[in-house]
């Protein structure tokens, strides 16, 4: 395939015009290697063990979320010119679908909520609120990650999830309006949990953000590649 196949595919999937203001000249194509894609790898984030990993499975194509170029570059130095350096050697595109990806049909959240088992579900600005039958406990199992409490969450019931960091104001006061006893999502700040209207629920971005990017992989046909974060709790 073409790389402007593969672009037309991509952005029927995620298009582009769903994705934040924020995220303009940081979605699609950002790093152009090779011009045919037989290879398609996929993770979260383009890391350089995701990276290593992905020219050494022979990949033409790899698809993150999060792009490794956050701010205008000026200069190529340390880390960015170490990361490019592999990429650029062996020939990788990389595209990224971001914001676009959580808006979209079958994207981030959508994929949260299969995880989470939520059904009755409806949609939020980001993110979406449904029944889940899972309790505290079982949301940390299926999300393999550690689990934070803000406030007295009572679960199974009607919990919003927002994939990445979504505890907003705006959207945790959409999430009471939709019927939520509770908010998922992670990253929480100090200040915006003591005006919070409804308790929340804080995991980490890589738990919530990666099924989504596993899911697209398994339907696409692709190498998904797992990076979590090296966490530790220490009691």
């Amino acid at each position: 395939m073409h790389v402007r196949a593969f672009t037309e595919e991509m952005e029927r999937l995620a298009p582009p015009d769903l994705a934040e203001d924020f995220d303009a000249g940081r979605i699609g194509l950002i790093v152009e290697g090779r011009p045919e894609i037989q290879r398609v790898a996929c993770a979260l984030d383009a890391t350089p063990a995701v990276i290593k990993e992905a020219i050494a499975g022979g990949a033409d194509m790899l698809v993150v979320h999060h792009t490794p170029l956050w701010t205008p570059v000026t200069s190529l130095t340390g880390q960015t010119a170490s990361l490019l350096r592999d990429v650029l050697a062996g020939g990788l595109n990389i595209w990224v679908m971001h914001t676009n990806f959580d808006h979209a049909d079958g994207g981030i959240n959508d994929a949260l909520a299969e995880l989470l088992g939520l059904t009755n579900t409806r949609p939020m600005t980001l993110g979406l609120a449904g029944d889940c039958p899972l309790t505290i406990a079982e949301i940390g199992r299926r999300l393999a990650c550690p689990i934070r409490v803000w406030g007295p969450a009572h679960l199974p019931g009607r919990l919003a999830v927002a994939g990445g960091s979504g505890f907003d104001p705006a959207f945790m006061a959409e999430a009471v309006a939709l019927g939520a006893g509770a908010f998922l999502s992670a990253e929480l700040k100090h200040s915006v949990y003591r005006s919070a209207p409804l308790p929340c629920i804080e995991a980490t971005h890589y738990a919530l953000e990666a099924p989504g990017m596993e899911r697209l992989a398994q339907k696409m046909g692709w190498m998904f590649i797992p990076d979590p974060p090296q966490l530790s709790i220490i009691p």
